[in-house]
């Protein structure tokens, strides 16, 4: 019987990423809002057995989502701390320059969906909650010296400046390539961690 039920449960996740390889494959094509038949045609499974596992597709847009996080989430190698400012900033824009670009086709799908989904709001959360403990940690060096409120705002707009909707501007609505995005996104950075009101004398004098 244990061994009748893990097959079973083997050939329930088989399908499960079967149809996920074929809604990314179909996102990743261009169809940002595949039909339930799309993408049961391309995985080769019937609508019916799609609707067996999701109960819509909002439910299988955020199954894709979180996904894609738990591979990135896998796959994550930091940026060293103990690298120069400069050298950890430079790390970082290309990291996220190369993270933005892999899910853009996904992130441009979910966008579309997510006024209308808890799911992907949730897993929008999620991503932002990741981005911003590895800016504390990466940035704690240049963040301990300055108040809380100032913190909170330095810590934000590097947060802003290197997530994917900054970066859906820089390549789509602005037209930089990859490379003048990243370049903006380190510029950015720099002028944030380095500017003349990051360091503790000069929040004294803001804050009295």
């Amino acid at each position: 019987m244990t061994t009748a039920v893990d097959g079973r449960t083997a050939r329930a996740r088989r399908t499960l990423r079967i149809i996920s390889d074929a809604h990314i494959g179909l996102i990743n094509d261009g169809e940002l809002k595949p039909s339930a038949k799309q993408i049961a045609a391309r995985a080769g499974v019937s609508v019916r057995a799609l609707w067996d596992h999701f109960k819509d597709m909002e439910a299988l847009m955020a199954s894709t989502a979180a996904r894609q996080l738990a591979e990135q989430d896998e796959a994550f190698n930091p940026v060293p701390v103990g690298l120069p400012l400069a050298e950890r900033v430079a790390a970082y824009s290309w990291q996220r320059a190369e993270i933005l670009e892999a899910i853009a086709p996904l992130a441009r799908a979910a966008d579309l969906q997510r006024p209308f989904s808890e799911a992907l709001q949730q897993n929008l959360q999620e991503n932002l909650n990741r981005i911003r403990n590895d800016v504390e940690r990466l940035f704690e060096a240049e963040l301990a010296g300055l108040d809380r409120g100032h913190r909170t705002r330095t810590v934000l707009s590097i947060c802003a400046a290197s997530d994917w909707a900054n970066w859906k501007l820089l390549r789509d609505s602005l037209g930089q390539s990859v490379e003048e995005a990243r370049a903006v996104v380190e510029n950015t950075l720099t002028a944030l961690l380095e500017g003349p009101t990051t360091g503790p004398e000069n929040t004294r004098k803001q804050n009295p």
